[in-house]
Parts: C-alpha cells; sequence; structure tokens
C-alpha cells in the first residue's frame, strides 16, 4: 500500500464528509414544520417542497450515526429529531395499522401510499439510531414495532392498506432481491442497537442470507438475479426476469460481509466478495467509466430507460465494498477497485457547490438542470458511504 496515496484518499473523504453533511443542514431543514426537503438543485435550492417519507428515516437515522461516529454534535441531534418528530407526527397511515405514507406535503399532509415497506424500513433505523444515542426508550419501542410490521408484510401478512401485488399473483409471482437485502441491513442495524433481542435478529439475518443464496445469485450466469420465480427460478423470457442491477448487488455485497464479519463466517465472506466481483465486472462500464444503473444479463435491451446513467448511489455503494473487501483481505486489487471508483467520484460527483450529483448521463456530465436531492436523494447514500470509508480506512491504518 501506497501509505502516503492512501491518506491522500482519506482527507478527500473526510473533506466531502464535512461538505456533504453541512450542504443538508443549510439548504434542506424545515425550520417552520420540521423534517428535511430534499428536492435541492445544484446549488442547493428548494424545487418542490413536497417531502419524501424515506428521506425523512434516512436523514433521521445519518445524522444520529454521525453522532455515534464521531460524537454528539447538536446540530446532528436536533437534525435527526426533526426528521423523527415530522415522522410520527405526519408519516404515519393510523388508518392501516401504523403503515407510513412515501409522500407528503411540505407541512405534512399525506400524497402518496405505495405497496412497498421501505418507509417503515427507514423510520425504524431512524428511531434505533436514535434511541443508541438518547437511550429513550420509546424510540426503540416505535422501532421494534416497524421492524416486525416491515418483517411479516415481507413474510405473509396482509397489507393493511388494502394494496394488493403488483402483478396479479395467479398470472405470475415471485421474489425481489430488494427485500431479503434490505432487511439484513435493517436487522444488522437492530442487533447493534437493541441486544436484548439478538437471537431473534440472528434468525432473521441468517433467512435473509439464505434467501439471497438460495434464490437470487447465479454464477452461471454470472450476475445476482434482481428478480425470480418463487424457488429462485430464472424467467429468461421477459425483460423483469433478466434485469441485473449493479448497483443493488454491490450493496447487497457488503451487508452479507458485514454480516459474516459479525458472526465469524469466513466462507460467507468469501461467497460475499463473489457477488461483488460479478456485480462490478458486469456493472462497470469500460468506455466512459463508472458504474451503469441497469443490464441485462444475456445483453438484450433493457426495458428501464435509465439503464445507461450513471447514478450516485451506485458508486457509494462500490466504495464501500471495495474498501471493506481491503480492509478484510489486504488484496491490493480492491484498493485499486477502490481508487478506480474514488477517482471517477471526483471527476464527476463531487460538485464546487457542496453535495454530489444524482444523475449523471453515460458519459458523465450532469442530467440537465442539475439536482443534488430528490425524492429519492437525501442525505444517506453519500454520508453513510463517506463515514464507513473513513472508518474503515482508520481500521486499515491501525487507529
Amino acid at each position: 500500500m501506497d501509505r502516503a496515496k492512501f491518506l491522500e484518499a482519506r482527507e478527500w473523504v473526510r473533506s466531502q464528509l464535512d461538505n456533504v453533511q453541512a450542504f443538508w443542514l443549510k439548504n434542506g431543514m424545515d425550520a417552520e414544520h420540521g423534517g428535511i426537503y430534499t428536492c435541492l438543485d445544484r446549488k442547493g435550492e428548494i424545487f418542490s417542497t413536497d417531502k419524501s417519507v424515506w428521506m425523512q428515516g434516512r436523514c433521521g437515522w445519518t445524522y444520529a450515526y454521525l453522532c455515534n461516529i464521531y460524537g454528539v454534535k447538536d446540530e446532528w441531534l436536533k437534525a435527526s429529531k426533526s426528521c423523527i418528530d415530522f415522522l410520527e407526527e405526519h408519516c404515519v397511515n393510523h388508518d392501516a395499522q401504523g403503515r407510513l405514507y412515501f409522500t407528503v406535503t411540505g407541512d405534512g399532509k399525506p400524497l402518496r401510499q405505495r405497496r412497498y415497506c421501505y418507509s417503515e424500513a427507514f423510520y425504524c433505523i431512524a428511531n434505533a439510531e436514535y434511541y443508541g444515542i438518547t437511550g429513550e426508550k420509546e424510540h426503540l419501542e416505535r422501532a421494534r414495532r416497524a421492524y416486525d410490521m416491515y418483517w411479516n408484510l415481507n413474510h405473509g401478512m396482509p397489507d393493511p392498506t388494502g394494496m394488493g401485488p403488483k402483478t396479479i399473483p395467479e398470472t405470475r409471482s415471485g421474489r425481489s432481491l430488494g427485500i431479503p437485502m434490505i432487511i439484513l441491513n435493517v436487522t444488522g442495524v437492530m442487533k447493534r442497537v437493541d441486544p436484548e433481542m439478538r437471537h431473534v435478529y440472528d434468525e432473521r439475518a441468517k433467512e435473509c442470507v439464505a434467501d439471497i443464496f438460495n434464490y437470487h445469485v447465479k454464477p452461471e450466469l454470472g450476475v445476482t438475479l434482481e428478480n425470480v420465480g418463487p424457488q429462485g427460478e430464472t424467467r429468461l423470457d421477459i425483460t423483469e426476469g433478466r434485469m441485473v442491477n449493479p448497483g443493488h448487488d454491490i450493496e447487497c455485497s457488503w451487508f452479507l460481509m458485514d454480516y459474516a464479519n459479525d458472526v465469524g463466517d469466513k466462507e460467507l465472506h468469501k461467497k460475499a466478495i463473489e457477488v461483488f466481483d460479478m456485480a462490478f465486472n458486469k456493472g462497470w462500464d469500460t468506455e466512459y467509466g463508472g458504474i451503469l444503473y441497469f443490464m441485462d444479463c444475456l445483453g438484450r435491451p433493457p426495458e428501464a430507460y435509465e439503464h445507461d446513467m450513471k447514478l450516485w448511489w451506485p458508486h457509494n455503494e462500490a466504495l464501500i465494498a471495495s474498501m471493506m473487501i481491503y480492509r478484510d483481505t489486504r488484496d491490493e486489487k480492491y484498493l485499486d477497485i477502490f481508487y478506480q471508483i474514488l477517482d471517477y467520484c471526483k471527476t464527476y460527483f463531487a460538485d464546487e457547490y457542496g453535495e454530489w450529483y444524482g444523475y449523471l448521463r453515460r458519459d458523465g456530465k450532469p442530467t440537465q438542470p442539475a439536482c443534488k436531492g430528490s425524492t429519492f436523494k437525501g442525505p444517506f447514500h453519500v454520508p453513510r458511504c463517506l463515514i464507513l470509508v473513513d472508518q474503515m480506512m482508520g481500521e486499515v491504518l491501525g487507529e
């Protein structure tokens, strides 16, 4: 390892973390109604006052996690609490047994409910992380309730909103990779802050890992498939069945490595590295650089219009995963991959006005007008990446 190069890279990561967390505190926090606005343009101006419920939970988690790692700062804890309070006051659908909305107005009126359960997942981790800092039991109780609902909704519980599946189940049903991988990550947060229930979290995490490898990982195709049949059947005659999301797969790989490290499973760690290798080899754009958003596992036309764009979050996940592999194995190949991704992020995503662009064209130019946030992008993937990478680089240096 070139120590000077490594230290220089870590200094950039740390400077970006300072930049990014400050960008959202300055431009996004809603002093009037609480919570955070995330539809921000390049300079941080708000272009829509509707609020993403996902982002309230993710922001609540991020600023609590910053307190966990770097020590409590009043502005961080205040931002976390503002988002969590806004969630509790405005984003819970009490007519649907506590399910959460997907979007609300700036002052908290409900706009949209989705069948997906990710609002519940992010509400859960926000309250859990806040409990880990404050010890306020109410937040742990909220987190436990949301976690159980999230688990049960994905294990046969009828949706209390009355919304059915996307496709008519008599015609087609199946499995989506996003469900076990996100549950695995949420379970890891719960296990860390709620050791009293570790036995439950361990069993559920084990089931998630089994689902990922039994159904979605397809070494014979060199990919991890996003959508499969109920027993993991491949459906190569339809575009949905051939879809590969390299960013998801890379994110999944470090969730698996994190779990493997927690339970001391070296074989699982090796298998998780293989998931990363397949995804990175498939997704890296050898012509323009960066990670493509969607791929077809057989090289046929993907259905998603945005398939050849470069989005911020797959690159965040790739920085985390490659550094995690290097930290755990000291294989220089993965440090080289880390630098390769970092150089791309420095060149194309980071910006003089703060934060990272969210959406790039295939050639690396930002979509116009450029934005720093949206319903799906807020203070989560970029700061989470920078926090974790900073911590792992410190571990490599023996700190």
